[in-house]
């Protein structure tokens, strides 16, 4: 999608506020007098299609803005911390924010209802005159109903995002008369769920599954995007934060559309498919998947956008690399998330004996090496005589802190991260995907474990784990194969924007508390926070604590599952309801508890 993120028409552009508004509830700028200027023309109509897909949620986001975000979102859950102070992430670890003055709560309200309205105004003035509709060879046939289809998705992408963050939302389905925006109400998160999958089910066969010429095309909404969707937006729905009863029912139909796009994807003349190096190593396999090509990876089914950029370079290798540029390695992995790698023999650490935790990085699930840096790991340019030993030794050592970075943990991140010289930077492409194929797998699993098919699921984990030459599952009762399955997701899909919303889907905060999970294994804690302290003494000492910048996270339950809606909103449209913990003001005499 370079060419159509980066080349908005500038007409498109001279229109200032098309798609936007001094305030969300307000009904979107009139287009009447806007109409020949926009949807008059087919660039300009592009160009505002184009728009839309800017709203799509980016995982890469936060590394546009150093000061408060430039860090993964990951940082907001067990499996990384940011170091530097003054990042929004320490609030949602510390529930020390309101409705009044919670930035995610507005930043995603505000941006995916913007997306959302701008979508249902491209549905409402696009003309198949303009665009043409004519059956064609190739990606553009029919291109009027390839174009609403892809709005149609964005649509329902947005509305995904929206219950990830809020559970219960309004459904938006046309442009709101400014009476509709006043006084919209929300539908309970499983029903939004249910009719994002019916919006996929709507265009998941208009698209081309995969386009043809992805030169052009890469990062357009195909047909496989929609069926990813769907698969998620099932799950999410069957999950216990929506499906407190456990309805196996809804767990089939999540199983049936993750196995709908492998049976469609099977059919397909160039199937999305695991990423392997050349020569299959899974000793790089896994890391490569990420830094080689994005654009041109097989497994990416979609993503927001290329970013040619060194600021994840910058913001995630360990603060000791510095030259012409300074790394300030800010995204600090968690004790918690690397004792959720399990031993090369297949087994969780506290369940193999020949697991030496003054010896821990040996022997590890090779995914481990290819995700995160530590006491030892070799990096840097060798080719600018940079390449060294990560030294994080407290206090002394060289990638431990420094004045505008560091680690808390003992780690820094290496998954997204390129071996980028310091002395002679460089820039490269980064693209974090929405959907890969990897998560279809898992998501296969999840969904069939949980229907009680048990013995159909390990084929599709298994898949994910031979790509990095991990032993296969086999032989387990529902529960433990559930544990294994929520660790495989954990730690394939970390820094992805995964993390966040398996936790509270699963609800792990409700069955223990900060007290009562000490007992636990480090890796299935999620209240304690952990990091580990490298002491050069005879030898290298590693001792594991409390992390100092989070020892303990406060989540109260249920207010902490759920964002708040900004409370602004709430009084401007007190129909909306509040969700239950975050109630500030009455509006109109009425307090909503929307769940």
């Amino acid at each position: 999608m370079k060419k159509l993120l980066i080349n908005i028409s500038l007409a498109f552009l001279a229109v200032g506020g098309a798609t936007s508004c001094s305030d969300v509830l307000d009904k979107e700028v009139d287009l009447t007098f806007q109409n020949e200027q926009i949807f008059s023309k087919f660039e300009n109509t592009r160009g505002f299609l184009a728009n839309v897909y800017a709203y799509l949620p980016d995982a890469f986001a936060g590394y546009t803005n150093g000061q408060f975000l430039g860090a993964s979102r990951d940082c907001m859950t067990d499996n990384a911390l940011s170091y530097w102070n003054v990042h929004y992430y320490h609030s949602v670890l510390n529930d020390s924010y309101d409705a009044t003055n919670h930035y995610f709560a507005s930043a995603y309200w505000n941006n995916d209802l913007k997306g959302i309205r701008a979508a249902n105004q491209f549905m409402a003035n696009a003309r198949a005159s303009v665009i043409g509709n004519v059956s064609k060879a190739g990606d553009d046939n029919h291109l009027y109903d390839r174009y609403m289809a892809e709005a149609r998705f964005l649509r329902a992408m947005l509305h995904f995002d929206l219950v990830g963050y809020f559970g219960a939302v309004p459904v938006e389905d046309h442009v709101l008369s400014n009476a509709e925006a006043s006084s919209m109400k929300r539908t309970p998160a499983a029903d939004v769920l249910k009719w994002i999958a019916d919006e996929c089910d709507s265009v998941k066969d208009v698209l081309p599954f995969r386009y043809a010429n992805e030169n052009e095309n890469w990062g357009r909404i195909n047909g496989a995007a929609a069926y990813a969707l769907k698969s998620r937006a099932l799950l999410y729905r069957a999950s216990k934060l929506n499906n407190p009863a456990n309805n196996t029912e809804w767990w089939q139909q999540a199983a049936d559309a993750a196995l709908a796009f492998i049976s469609k994807n099977a059919s397909s003349s160039n199937p999305y498919k695991l990423y392997t190096t050349a020569n299959n190593d899974v000793k790089q396999n896994y890391y490569q998947c990420f830094v080689t090509t994005p654009h041109l990876n097989d497994e990416f089914i979609l993503s927001r956008s290329e970013w040619n950029t060194r600021e994840i370079e910058l913001f995630t290798a360990p603060c000791g690399f510095s030259g012409n540029v300074n790394s300030t390695g800010r995204t600090n992995p968690t004790q918690n998330l690397v004792d959720s790698y399990e031993t090369i023999n297949g087994l969780p650490i506290d369940q193999d004996p020949s697991y030496n935790d003054q010896k821990p990085y040996e022997n590890r699930d090779p995914r481990l090496e290819q995700t995160i840096l530590h006491q030892g790991s070799v990096w840097g340019d060798p080719q600018q005589d940079e390449q060294r030993a990560v030294d994080v030794s407290y206090p002394d050592g060289i990638d431990y802190q420094a004045l505008h970075g560091g680690t808390t943990t003992g780690y820094y991140t290496k998954k997204f991260l390129n071996n980028m010289s310091f002395k002679n930077p460089t820039t490269y492409l980064h693209a974090c995907p929405i959907f890969r194929y990897a998560e279809i797998l898992l998501n296969a699993a999840e969904a069939l474990n949980e229907a009680g098919k048990t013995d159909q699921a390990y084929q599709y984990v298994n898949q994910v784990r031979a790509r990095v030459g991990m032993p296969a599952y086999a032989g387990m009762t529902q529960g433990a194969f559930r544990e294994r399955i929520r660790n495989e997701r954990r730690i394939e899909l970390c820094f992805e924007d995964h993390r966040f919303f398996d936790e509270r889907r699963w609800m792990l905060f409700s069955d223990q508390t900060a007290s009562s999970e000490t007992s636990l294994p480090r890796y299935k804690q999620v209240y304690n926070i952990y990091s580990v302290v490298v002491t050069p003494k005879e030898g290298t000492v590693y001792t594991y604590k409390n992390d100092n910048t989070h020892p303990t996270r406060s989540f109260n339950i249920p207010k902490n599952y759920l964002f708040p809606v900004p409370d602004e909103t709430f009084k401007k449209a007190p129909s909306l309801g509040q969700n239950s913990g975050w109630e500030l003001t009455s509006a109109a005499g009425e307090k909503g508890k929307n769940k």
